[in-house]
């Protein structure tokens, strides 16, 4: 079966796309880099098998914890300047999460249950291991 795709409402133009990283290197990277005293990483990359790996996984996860799944957090972070974690030690990264809504059903009585469930707000689902170690390339900084 094929899969259905539309077209995305949030996708920008390729110009504007390259105008936000330049203003990322401009108003971020240089102050990042000179007070690191190193080139930063500007990128990270992960392959569609491994984002759609974990999209699965963090759905089957958080339903089994009684959420409904229904999105991805992105978060900024940085590797510890540590030999183990090797280039990447010292520059930044993204982290995936899961989020969704707890799926609360109210409590039954005796003569019947009730079929209405109510959700919680958006939250990091606990028990969903966020995802990272996505390719920073090599040298780290990338020009869009």
């Amino acid at each position: 079966m094929e899969k259905r795709s539309e077209r995305p409402s949030q996708l920008i133009t390729k110009k504007f796309a390259k105008e936000l990283h330049l203003n990322f290197m401009r108003y971020r990277a240089r102050i990042i880099s000179k007070y690191i005293q190193k080139e930063d990483s500007n990128a990270v990359w992960f392959s569609i098998e491994e984002l759609e790996n974990y999209i699965d996984y963090a759905k089957a996860k958080g339903e089994r914890k009684g959420y409904n799944v229904n999105g991805i957090r992105f978060y900024f972070g940085v590797y510890p300047d540590e030999k183990k974690y090797a280039e990447k030690a010292g520059l930044a990264t993204i982290f995936l999460t899961a989020t969704g809504k707890k799926i609360k059903t109210p409590a039954t009585n005796n003569i019947q249950t009730f079929a209405l469930v109510r959700e919680t707000a958006d939250e990091e689902i606990p028990g969903v291991e966020p995802m990272n170690y996505g390719s920073i390339g090599n040298p780290p900084s990338l020009t869009y």
